[in-house]
């Protein structure tokens, strides 16, 4: 057996989060490897950062593969597989519609984890109007993660207007100054609204698992 792969089975025991795989510098033998040891052990397994060219070209014997090329997540779920449900109320919020992919993967590994967010995309400062019109649903939410690029304000004001733990996602939109995130990134840690937890650039799995950790699923 290749002795490049050496998955961690047991990490959902100790922490309560299973492995997961991050594509981005595996092989196609590398991926359809541990796919075929998912199948082995019917375990699900969830991958993030899959591109599309790859996906395709992945195969399993029986159960499921779910890819989205959105959120270049994918998950390997086993015949008969018993998915949780988890009632949990989370919202997952972008400041903007090119922040969707960042977004989209926070949904989908908490999807992954059996709880089913609220999406409410495209609400950032420039117009406060459409954060203030769903602002009722947002104080009814249990955790929300705010993703927001360039200047990244939509978390800081959103913190500042509920009392539920927000979880802020920088994420590389914008041009110029916006550095790849860079600046989203050091305004949220600059950020004078209270108990503001900021994750790293473009990491909605990160942002997912920080939700899972603060509702102890």
């Amino acid at each position: 057996m290749n002795n490049e792969i050496n998955l961690d089975w047991d990490r959902a025991k100790r922490t309560g989060l299973s492995e997961a795989i991050l594509c981005l510098g595996k092989s196609l033998a590398n991926l359809q490897q541990i796919l075929g040891m998912a199948e082995t052990r019917n375990t699900a397994l969830l991958f993030t950062r899959l591109e599309a060219t790859i996906a395709g070209k992945l195969f399993i014997n029986a159960g499921v593969f779910d890819y989205d090329p959105v959120s270049r997540t994918a998950y390997y779920l086993p015949a008969q597989y018993n998915k949780p449900e988890l009632g949990a109320k989370v919202a997952v919020v972008s400041a903007g519609s090119a922040d969707l992919p960042v977004a989209k993967e926070v949904v989908r590994t908490l999807t992954f984890y059996g709880i089913a967010a609220t999406e409410i995309y495209d609400i950032g400062v420039a117009g406060l109007w459409r954060m203030q019109e769903k602002l009722e649903t947002l104080r009814a939410q249990q955790v929300l993660v705010c993703v927001a690029g360039m200047d990244a304000a939509l978390p800081t004001v959103l913190a500042g207007l509920i009392s539920s733990p927000v979880i802020a996602v920088p994420v590389s939109t914008g041009y110029g100054m916006a550095k790849n995130g860079e600046t989203a990134l050091n305004a949220l840690l600059c950020s004078c609204a209270q108990g503001l937890v900021v994750v790293n650039i473009d990491n909605g799995f990160g942002a997912a698992c920080a939700v899972l950790r603060v509702l102890s699923v």
